[in-house]
């Protein structure tokens, strides 16, 4: 219950935060997303289009535990998820509010959840992330983000934002592990201690949930010596 009421508490001063203490919003932050959005990066300081382009990625990274978390809850995971594409933390917030701890998982897979559980997955998603994270870092502008930072509602939420999908992760973590049958508390600490690289490390060299297939739940239910 303490959780619960912590995520909620998260979610209610984040838009607080968002709406009443980041600074105002600037007459070009409209045309400025509609550049990040299309490509045309021209002009654009490389860590916002790093940035930017993180926060696509990262509901990637959410989706491939939570569909799979989702399985065993009574909401479902797909609103979630896709309102997290649109304003991060601000839709995966609610959900971590409303779930309930679910380290089991029943069932067959379908195709989206071999997907999301599939460690190629977790590779494209590092790859991509590494590249973006190079490209900001050798390219950007420190001085110029702390600026826009300081005085752009879109820049200073978006950072915001980016902070909160990466320190959350490990709330979705333990009952992943439990599903795969992993006990070591230190991949969890590990993970939990290093954001973002840690969560797609992670991914890439998980062990893949069992397909619980027909054939498999009758074979365990067949008496011994059968």
């Amino acid at each position: 219950m303490f959780a619960k009421i912590s995520f909620w508490g998260l979610w209610v001063g984040l838009i607080g935060y968002a709406f009443l203490l980041a600074p105002p919003n600037q007459p070009d932050t409209f045309e400025l997303i509609i550049k990040l959005s299309t490509g045309a990066w021209e002009g654009i300081n490389p860590l916002i289009i790093a940035l930017f382009n993180l926060m696509g990625i990262l509901p990637l990274i959410y989706a491939c535990l939570l569909f799979i978390d989702g399985r065993g809850q009574k909401i479902k995971a797909f609103p979630f998820v896709l309102g997290s594409f649109g304003v991060g933390a601000f839709a995966i917030l609610p959900y971590l509010a409303l779930r309930n701890s679910n380290p089991e998982f029943s069932g067959q897979k379908d195709w989206l959840i071999k997907i999301l559980d599939s460690r190629f997955t977790g590779i494209i998603l590092t790859i991509g992330t590494v590249i973006l994270l190079v490209f900001g870092f050798s390219q950007g502008n420190w001085e110029d983000f702390i600026r826009q930072w300081q005085t752009s509602r879109f820049i200073h939420v978006m950072s915001l934002d980016f902070c909160f999908l990466c320190l959350l992760f490990p709330s979705l973590l333990n009952d992943d592990l439990a599903r795969r049958e992993i006990g070591n508390l230190l991949i969890f600490w590990i993970v939990s201690l290093v954001p973002l690289l840690g969560a797609l490390v992670y991914l890439c060299l998980r062990p893949p949930l069992p397909d619980k297939s027909l054939a498999t739940i009758l074979s365990t239910q067949q008496p011994a010596g059968n």
